[in-house]
């Protein structure tokens, strides 16, 4: 098979609309096929409508446990975005790829397949896996039943690497996402009588306001760990919705909100704190109707990541790298639930976080270079 530099392999991975609500599998079995082609066999692990899947594979000895270089296949949307160019074109300007996913982080995966013609050559003593995920943009869900299939598995990676956009620069730590959903059902009537209805609006802004004092509370008290920005766990609420009329006394509402979480912080007992507080709010609603109620609903729960800066992944990370210390970054990524599988894992991958999400997202050439500089490093160690 004809080989890819890792530039004409960007070109065409962020050529797939590989977007959370689409399917990845154009992506996945254009990765199966390339595998193939140097007689690499791949493991495919689906969802339940098998609209998508995961994608395993291991280059080298299959008798022991190895390293995996990990990324995720899913992009974020495009919609209502001022992009200048076309986003799933690679377009080349001024020293950078503009596309989306070209910085989260289809470059990472891109780099890794265009070295598997140099991987397959070598006769590696130490196992490199290839792991692809699905909907890590929508609550990293992909990566949870792959997790699971390894976990059955005789032989499994020992470490892990996950090439979200850090500048090439390894990670240990990164906050971790819970999410939930809270429903508020009041009682109507006309709102010339407002005693006799219960607002579910305003016994919903009663919850929010409580998630804002947490926020404040954990922004002046902590526990910080400096290392991020910001320093604290946050609290934010991202949608609310209730009410159909002015003058009706609404019966429901709804809103989201979510705790990013630093290692080590609690995020449980803020969870338990919070529906503590709504349980006081419900005396008086149900003095009015039994059917007044507040009800929570867990919609993902993404555990930190916290690796031991002497650990032997981040060693491995910064001898690749060359760098001489590792950082933590806020956003969440798949290495808790890695971690959590026990897989030790850091994130060290080219680009910019800045740039993710983004219209006119990129990717620097120079930091592909790099990205092919710490793969062929890792290959002489695999080699040894």
């Amino acid at each position: 098979m004809k080989s890819l530099t890792p530039v004409e392999m960007i070109r065409k991975l962020v050529g797939f609309d590989t977007t959370s609500r689409e399917s990845n599998l154009k992506l996945i079995d254009f990765a199966r096929d390339w595998l193939d082609g140097f007689d690499i066999k791949s493991e495919l692990v689906f969802d339940g409508p098998r609209r998508k899947a995961n994608l395993f594979a291991t280059i080298g000895p299959s008798d022991k446990p190895g390293l995996m270089l990990s990324g995720h296949s899913d992009v974020v949307p495009v919609d209502g975005q001022d992009w200048h160019s076309e986003p799933f074109q690679a377009t080349e300007k001024d020293g950078r790829l503009y596309a989306r996913g070209s910085s989260d982080m289809k470059s990472f995966i891109a780099v890794v397949l265009a070295l598997v013609p140099e991987f397959a050559a070598a006769k590696l003593k130490t196992p490199i896996h290839l792991g692809i995920t699905y909907d890590e943009e929508v609550g990293c869900l992909g990566v949870r039943p792959l997790i699971a299939a390894l976990a059955k598995r005789t032989v499994r990676p020992r470490l892990c690497i996950i090439g979200e956009p850090t500048m090439m620069q390894p990670v240990i730590a990164n906050k971790g996402k819970r999410s939930y959903l809270c429903r508020v059902r009041g009682h109507e009537s006309h709102s010339a009588l407002a005693h006799a209805g219960v607002n579910a609006v305003e016994a919903a802004a009663e919850i929010v306001a409580h998630l804002k004092a947490m926020a404040r509370q954990r922004r002046k008290e902590g526990p910080f760990d400096r290392d991020f920005i910001p320093p604290y766990s946050t609290i934010h609420v991202g949608t609310i919705q209730g009410g159909i009329a002015l003058n009706i006394v609404p019966r429901d509402c709804r809103f989201e909100f979510e705790i990013r979480d630093l290692p080590g912080d609690d995020a449980e007992a803020m969870r338990v704190e919070l529906e503590r507080f709504a349980r006081t709010l419900l005396p008086e609603m149900q003095a009015v109707s039994r059917e007044a109620g507040i009800v929570f609903e867990e919609l993902n729960v993404t555990p930190p990541l916290s690796t031991a800066p002497d650990a032997e992944i981040a060693q491995l990370a910064g001898a690749l790298s060359g760098a001489n210390a590792a950082g933590k970054v806020s956003y969440t990524t798949e290495g808790g639930l890695y971690q959590q599988g026990g897989i030790p894992t850091v994130i060290c991958g080219p680009g910019s976080i800045e740039q993710a999400h983004r219209p006119d997202e990129f990717i620097a050439l120079d930091q592909v270079k790099q990205c092919e500089a710490f793969m062929r490093r890792l290959l002489e160690r695999c080699a040894r």
